[in-house]
């Protein structure tokens, strides 16, 4: 009995290391927990934006206080032509490719080249959300939006701010068109 008690005891003790161990996730860095709310928005962004068909991609609400509000698509390149600037900002660098300003290129015209510009701008915020470091964070870089300076612990989450109030404004256009969001399915 006494060895059963000892051989209890060792699978106990042994049990309990094995979960102490288990238990010490290590903890992300600043990189990480940025670009897993780029991930975010861009897993309910995206599935929104292709959801709309490219025939409903020209509307706009017309019916209220809806005068001189972007299109469907518009607000698709103008998220995505947004987090090309800011990730640029981010990254101190020159955008890879044409924004057209905010509200993205004049050639990005199809649903199909909506969609790959959209999806492109996340792979480069991604690219910029994963530069972020404990050394840059709070570091001034040129604010792309106003005069002086911002910080990337700023741009950044303010990228994912922007994307949402769009998508929030996409999801009453699926649904003004009989579309019920990917995320409310």
């Amino acid at each position: 009995m006494q060895k059963f008690h000892t051989v209890c005891a060792c699978l106990l003790l042994l049990t309990g290391i094995a979960l102490a161990q288990a238990a010490k996730p290590e903890p992300k860095t600043v990189s990480q927990v940025l670009n897993g709310s780029v991930t975010n928005v861009e897993n309910e962004f995206v599935p929104a934006a292709d959801a709309m068909p490219e025939d409903k991609y020209s509307f706009a609400p017309t019916t209220g206080e809806f005068k001189g509000v972007r299109t469907f698509a518009q607000q698709v390149k103008h998220v995505a032509a947004v987090n090309y600037i800011l990730a640029a900002a981010i990254l101190e660098e020159k955008s890879p490719v044409d924004t057209g300003g905010e509200n993205g290129p004049d050639l990005v015209t199809s649903k199909a080249d909506i969609i790959k510009y959209l999806k492109d701008s996340f792979v480069y915020l991604h690219k910029a959300t994963l530069s972020i470091n404990e050394k840059n964070l709070v570091a001034p870089v040129k604010n792309p939006f106003g005069e002086g300076t911002a910080t990337r612990l700023a741009l950044a989450p303010g990228a994912v701010g922007h994307c949402f109030d769009h998508y929030g404004q996409m999801v009453e256009y699926l649904r003004l068109n009989g579309i019920v969001p990917p995320a409310s399915r």
